[in-house]
């Protein structure tokens, strides 16, 4: 049966079961009096189903928005940044930055014009990465050749953490190279480690760090976690390329060693600048001390902390109480002095004193031998000689177009 046939049995039915008696319905009603209240039609509802549908989309309003949020603020990736100071940021899905945190004394003095981290929460990675670098290089960690930084990277997800350490290392190098610093960059990617996490929380260093030390410890096993966590990441790299024969002394232990060699330990005036060089032989820290009466430079063993070459006793000879007086020449000869050193360079260029502009004298110790440093301009010309403090023998001399 079609639908059509069905719509006409039904309407015919209707009509015999139906009579036709609206006249008699109308005289049935009686004309009432009083107020007109007008009735509207309104459909019945049930309020049940209302109230549970409404209960259905808030539960997925609050779970998609819990989830969401827990999405954004669950910590997916954790990168770390270590020279010596080593600091850790923990990072959304998003590449925010959920918190910056400092794990040593050194890392504390990088994030000091950032109060402490607490500023870079919320930045993007990248952001707060250019942040750290710069105030690194501002604080002299990557100015040697020797420097190295470390990125490491720790995600459940590899190709993330891949990701993240490409673009990390890309924005690294690009603050290094307009900055002109001379670090190398060193980069990893960790996957979660329980051991190695609990290792950097008793060491109060970087999982990163903590990786590096496990792997010079696979070199040589009889060495000390806990000692290696105190060497910088370039002593580290060094010592894990040189084999790890053993524990070095340290850059402090090797500064101290060469003031103590000079003689300037009770001179608060006095500073050193340390570079390791772990993987050459014989292994050495090179030890610049920087003094009021010029730069000098010692080699100290890595290993045994004797010192290999440099000036001895500088303050041999100073007055009682003048600990800013030059020390003697290796050879126990007069020092010739500044103005001496002056006029044996400007007589050997041909130029005479009026002539000469930005000069610059110098005091320094080279492998042992003192020696006077002068750099001077003239014309489109620029001079400089290094000129034996003792004899007065002119030991480099160079002269080159002024650019």
């Amino acid at each position: 049966m079609t639908n059509k046939k069905m719509e006409q049995r039904l309407a015919a039915a209707l009509e015999k079961t139906a009579p036709d008696d609206v006249s008699g319905v109308l005289s049935r009603c009686e004309a009432r009096k009083g107020t007109v209240i007008p009735m509207t039609t309104k459909k019945t509802v049930n309020r049940k189903w209302t109230t549970l549908v409404a209960a259905c989309l808030a539960v997925m309003l609050l779970c998609g928005g819990g989830v969401f949020y827990q999405q954004a603020h669950a910590v997916a990736s954790v990168v770390s940044l270590d020279v010596n100071p080593s600091i850790e940021l923990k990072v959304s899905r998003n590449e925010k930055v959920l918190a910056c945190v400092p794990l040593n004394e050194d890392a504390k003095a990088i994030l000091a014009d950032m109060s402490n981290g607490a500023d870079l929460k919320g930045a993007k990675l990248d952001v707060a990465v250019n942040a750290i670098v710069g105030s690194l290089v501002r604080n002299g960690y990557l100015d040697s050749i020797s420097s190295t930084i470390m990125i490491s990277v720790e995600d459940k997800d590899a190709a993330r953490a891949e990701k993240l350490q490409r673009e990390l290392t890309s924005a690294v190098d690009g603050v290094l190279q307009t900055s002109e610093a001379k670090a190398a960059v060193l980069t990893q990617t960790l996957t979660q480690d329980a051991t190695r996490e609990q290792q950097a929380r008793e060491n109060n260093i970087s999982t990163g760090k903590a990786a590096l030390v496990n792997r010079v410890l696979a070199i040589n096993p009889s060495l000390k976690f806990d000692a290696l966590a105190k060497l910088s990441v370039e002593e580290l790299k060094d010592l894990a390329e040189a084999g790890a024969p053993a524990m070095p002394i340290g850059r402090d232990a090797a500064a101290y060693a060469a003031e103590q060699y000079a003689g300037t330990t009770a001179s608060d005036s006095v500073t050193a600048e340390v570079d390791s060089e772990l993987d050459e032989s014989p292994a050495h820290y090179e030890v610049e001390l920087h003094t009021a009466w010029g730069e000098f430079e010692y080699l100290v063993d890595a290993y045994t902390g004797k010192v290999l070459s440099g000036q001895k006793d500088l303050l041999a000879t100073a007055p009682a109480g003048d600990e800013t007086a030059k020390p003697t020449a290796p050879s126990g000869g007069a020092d010739i002095g500044h103005a001496k050193a002056k006029s044996i360079a400007l007589n050997h260029a041909g130029v005479s004193e009026n002539e000469a502009y930005d000069m610059e004298i110098e005091l320094d110790d080279e492998d042992g031998t003192l020696v006077y440093e002068v750099e001077f301009k003239s014309g489109n010309m620029e001079y400089s000689y290094e000129i034996n403090a003792a004899t007065g023998a002119i030991l480099e001399h160079e002269a080159e177009i002024d650019d």
